[in-house]
């Protein structure tokens, strides 16, 4: 127990150090953080780097989760600026975040439906009641939302004040999602056959949609986009679907895409393929996979696709060793032993397995600067916070804060040895809900 003599101790022990005492003052006035920066790591994050690709103005998810979309999106939109000669180009977030929102609504009811029979406390039902309709996602969820609906340019789809604000629109609809599971589970309960489950699974459905219609628009089916090119020359598509625009803009075989993940846990073997239970969003499209590999098969597969002008959409523990404002992650950016003591050891396997580091955010590598052995330093990121924040919104990662924080990139499978490809052929490895693999990116 803490007694009276333990507090003394502790008061005599602290106050016999004059340092103490500097900077218990100086984390007053100022925080930890700042408190603890060390000015000698902001010199390597100079904003040159030797490789870069092409990249749109910086763009800004405002108070909403959808980092994952915006990075996706960014991604996505250098191949239209290549394909249609343009300096930049947004695609509508909106447009994306409306059928994520209506996709996940399904894929919440279709999961309650499936668990009527499971007891109310149990953990998988409460884990599907805890956050049903966050603003959160993957590449994976991402990828079927677009081969299902397409993309459209923003201003077929502009942002309303719930996109870009998106907290009392959540929370709304969370209500109602769990006021209506329990009306499901009620009338299982009371009897009620498939159909008329199905039915009110209908009727809850088009509530959700038409709330969604209300917050943040209807969206296009068909469009005609008409823009003027780098040369001033004029074009039209004439009334196009956004999947035909997705197609004709951009044209990516999704099937060509695949997730990397590292998760160094005695429990995920390198080399295997992971899904994660009940996570996802449209319900046909294919489950989540992630491959397991090394650190080091991440890095090589990344500047492989940088050097070939191919932007890199990753998910990361972004607010680890963050200085936010000048938009650096850097594992020396503060001196947190000198201020707050010593630091225990703690390896990102362990981190991972005591809930201490997940996928919190995802963004976009879009260069790297080797040295002279092509050996990475750091690597150049788009966010997607605005231009206030970073380098006019540009953010800089030491190398050695890749290997710590960085979990799972997005790649073309051009880019993978094909030893680690082969793990697709084998059995998929289910992981529970709750693993920290399935966290989604949703820092705002």
């Amino acid at each position: 127990m803490i007694t009276p003599a333990m507090l003394n101790a502790f008061q005599e022990r602290f106050n016999a150090d004059p340092v103490n005492s500097v900077v218990a003052g100086a984390i007053a006035r100022v925080g930890i953080n700042e408190a603890s920066l060390d000015n000698t790591a902001i010199r390597v994050h100079d904003g040159v780097f030797s490789d870069i690709t092409e990249r749109g103005e910086i763009t800004n998810q405002k108070s909403s989760g959808r980092c994952w979309m915006f990075a996706a999106l960014n991604t996505l939109r250098v191949d239209v600026m290549r394909k249609l000669n343009l300096k930049t180009f947004e695609f509508s977030q909106n447009y994306m975040f409306f059928w994520d929102k209506l996709e996940k609504t399904n894929f919440f009811y279709n999961s309650i439906l499936d668990t009527l029979d499971e007891p109310l406390n149990s953990r998988l039902v409460q884990h599907l009641l805890a956050a049903p309709l966050g603003d959160g996602g993957q590449w994976a969820m991402f990828s079927g939302l677009l081969e299902k609906y397409g993309a459209v340019p923003k201003a077929f789809m502009p942002e309303t004040f719930h996109s870009s604000n998106s907290g009392m629109m959540v929370y709304q609809l969370t209500y109602r999602l769990r006021a209506q599971a329990k009306q499901l589970r009620d009338a299982h309960n009371a009897g009620a056959g498939k159909d008329e489950l199905n039915k009110m699974k209908t009727e809850f459905l088009y509530d959700i949609y038409a709330i969604l219609v209300k917050a943040l628009g209807q969206p296009p089916t068909r469009f005609t986009y008409t823009y003027r090119d780098k040369d001033d020359k004029f074009h039209r598509m004439s009334d196009i679907t956004p999947q035909e625009f997705f197609a004709q803009a951009v044209g990516w075989n999704l099937a060509d895409k695949v997730s990397l993940i590292n998760a160094p846990t005695a429990d995920k073997p390198y080399g295997r393929v992971y899904t994660i239970k009940y996570l996802g969003s449209v319900a046909e499209a294919e489950i989540i996979k992630y491959i397991n590999v090394p650190t080091e098969v991440i890095r090589e597969a990344a500047i492989a696709a940088i050097r070939d002008g191919e932007p890199v959409w990753f998910g990361c523990d972004v607010g680890k060793f963050l200085e936010r404002s000048m938009g650096i992650m850097d594992l020396d950016i503060f001196n947190f032993e000198q201020t707050l003591g010593t630091i225990p050891e703690f390896d990102k396997a362990a981190r991972l397995d005591y809930g201490h580091s997940l996928l919190t955010h995802a963004m976009v590598f879009t260069g790297v600067d080797l040295d002279e052995n092509g050996k990475p330093i750091k690597w150049q990121v788009e966010n997607s916070w605005g231009d206030q924040v970073g380098l006019k919104g540009m953010y800089s990662m030491a190398d050695s804060w890749f290997d710590e924080y960085m979990y799972q990139i997005m790649i073309d499978r051009k880019y993978v040895p094909a030893e680690w490809l082969a793990a697709l052929d084998q059995p998929i490895i289910e992981l529970e809900p709750w693993d920290p693999m399935g966290s989604l990116a949703n820092m705002r």
